[in-house]
């Protein structure tokens, strides 16, 4: 099993040296107590609770997975007491309100803080992880007394969350959706229906689970507009923070997974349990893009965990296993035979492995400073602020969770291809990162509806192409300022011309929708990758401008730190950028041959 190490030097040189995250939080109202004392300090102690704590649990906790009877959940063991050491630290409240007992930290602490856990243990991370949504939906929608009621044990880690939004007939398709909720004369109302794949949905972790459930009222509307959105504890929550009576909220199963195996994904059944109205009546859809926009960034940390992982197992066993010579002559005459990291199959999976990681958690951290800023506008009460930052965060957001998802599947695979026959055993843990990654492209939104969503929705219907125009309005931005600079030259001619044709990709796509609206389905997919492999680009542009001025200027780092950013990002551009190509033609494709055949002829029986 990978012994993992959290990536602190990768980390703090996106932070402090690329993105300049000191600069960003003395400028943002709740950033003032996020030193870089302060952030260094909290780094290391996560990354302690990472190594020492989560880390250990990872493969042990996939062969126990979880056990199931009359209704309750138990997690394997050690994983109640390495919650007990998550809570006794403060983690869980890292980035919310001081108010409610958290630490008050910018939310982009909090996304790193759920890097480093996700990549020690996926499977644990999701019990703390699904709260985080929660709690940000009760932030932004719920009532005064909402918030007092339920953000205090949420925030300290007493009580978790989920989101419990698919049924049995439905997925994606909230349309379709049929739990019911009852108005009583209290004002609280009695939800009955069924949830499935809700992911910690029942747990021995802590000691009350707080649902966020949609449900239909009597006189709701058909359709999405008439879903509406409801706190269901699973016990009744005291005035005072303590729980009371059992709720009417039952485990019926949990799933056999391919992976994530001691995370409990539970069949959940509400048979008139008592919930309470957030948000508006019939609002429940947009109330919940506030968590679906939380848990799709979440799950696209899960890429570069899963990459992360994977890379650091197959890295020290190329340099250990020994097989063959290099095609070019003995490199370690001394040896039996070669290392795998001299043959140039093998350096090119370990690359792929690298930039995948490197690049995708750039793209991350970039985003997160966007976060901040969007919760800085509901921190201020600055609708208008929020409301940029958002629009700037959603743009991004199906890229991140599309794009990095697929690539930290393909990482993980390529961990295991490294290991050859030995990648295929339990023991070595790598088999299970690919496991565990797999679900990564199909929850919370699979591939195909974030590529929907990227096309579809946020560039041709709601911006009209303007949301690409102002991200590669800053691709060009960086091109002017480094076009006199040589050795960022290669990078900026290539930053340039695929900016140019981005747009018009997206303009020729809105022209050719006009005509043959079924073009934003039977590209979107090629429009998602293609957007990806071009942002990280843009990405990696930036990490080899920042590590060229650091070898010339000094910087925290090594000489052979630098000039490893500059060889990854010339390895990204010469060998995995040209996936672009394909993409395009994809994306100019006619939908005729994906759409002639009649249904009925894709079978041969």
């Amino acid at each position: 099993m990978p012994t993992y190490k959290a990536p602190l030097r990768d980390m703090r040189f996106l932070m402090n040296e690329v993105f300049d995250y000191p600069k960003h939080y003395s400028k943002l109202s709740n950033g003032a107590d996020a030193t870089p004392d302060m952030v260094d300090a909290i780094l290391g102690e996560c990354a302690k609770l990472c190594e020492e704590v989560l880390a250990p649990l990872n493969l042990s906790g996939d062969l126990e997975g979880c056990h199931f009877e009359n209704g309750e959940v138990t997690t394997p063991k050690g994983f109640k007491e390495a919650y007990d050491a998550y809570v006794a630290g403060g983690w869980q409240g890292l980035s919310h309100p001081q108010e409610y007992g958290g630490q008050g930290m910018p939310m982009s602490l909090g996304l790193i803080k759920s890097e480093m856990m996700g990549t020690a243990n996926w499977s644990f991370t999701m019990y703390p992880g699904l709260s985080l949504g929660c709690m940000n939906t009760i932030m932004q929608h719920g009532t005064t007394e909402q918030k007092n009621t339920f953000m205090p044990p949420l925030v300290e880690g007493r009580w978790t969350g989920t989101m419990c939004l698919t049924e049995p007939h439905c997925g994606t398709d909230l349309g379709q959706m049929k739990t019911k909720a009852e108005p009583q004369a209290d004002g609280s109302y009695k939800i009955t229906g069924t949830k499935i794949f809700i992911s910690a949905g029942e747990h021995d972790l802590a000691e009350n689970i707080i649902h966020i459930v949609l449900a239909r009222l009597p006189d709701a509307p058909p359709g999405t507009k008439g879903i509406s959105l409801f706190i269901v504890p699973k016990f009744i929550a005291k005035a005072d923070g303590t729980v009371g009576e059992r709720n009417a909220v039952v485990c019926g199963s949990i799933e056999h997974k391919m992976g994530i195996r001691a995370s409990a994904t539970c069949v959940m059944n509400f048979d008139g349990a008592t919930g309470y109205l957030i948000a508006e009546p019939n609002g429940g859809l947009n109330a919940m893009f506030t968590f679906m926009n939380s848990a799709r960034i979440g799950t696209a940390v899960q890429g570069i965990a899963h990459s992360e992982l994977s890379f650091q197992g197959s890295l020290p066993y190329a340099k250990e296993r020994r097989s063959m010579r290099a095609v070019s002559g003995k490199k370690e005459p001394d040896k039996i035979a070669d290392a795998l990291i001299w043959h140039g199959d093998v350096r090119r999976m370990l690359l792929t492995q690298k930039a995948i990681t490197e690049g995708g958690r750039a793209m991350l951290y970039y985003s997160a400073q966007y976060a901040d800023h969007m919760v800085n506008g509901i921190i201020e009460n600055d609708k208008a602020k929020y409301e940029k930052w958002d629009d700037k965060l959603g743009f991004l957001t199906p890229i991140l969770k599309g794009f990095l998802t697929e690539l930290g599947l393909e990482s993980a695979n390529i961990g295991m291809q490294v290991f050859g026959g030995h990648g295929y055993i339990k023991e070595h843990g790598m088999e299970q990162i690919a496991r565990d990654a797999r679900i990564a492209t199909l929850y919370e939104g699979t591939t195909g509806i974030q590529a929907l969503d990227l096309l579809g929705r946020k560039t041709l219907i709601m911006t009209r192409g303007k949301a690409v125009r102002d991200f590669t309005g800053i691709m060009l931005g960086f091109c002017k300022d480094n076009a006199l600079n040589a050795k960022m030259r290669p990078f900026v001619w290539q930053i340039s011309k695929l900016a140019a044709q981005w747009n018009m990709l997206t303009v020729r796509t809105m022209l050719t929708a006009r005509k043959d609206r079924e073009i934003v389905s039977s590209a979107c997919h090629d429009f998602l990758m293609y957007s990806g492999y071009v942002t990280m680009a843009y990405f990696w542009a930036v990490q080899a401008a920042v590590a060229f001025e650091k070898l010339e200027k000094g910087g925290s780092e090594t000489p052979e730190f630098y000039k490893a950013k500059i060889q990854t990002a010339e390895f990204y551009f010469d060998r995995l950028l040209p996936r672009a190509k394909g993409h395009v033609a994809g994306i100019i494709a006619s939908p005729k041959s994906l759409m002639q055949m009649d249904s009925d002829a894709f079978s041969m029986s």
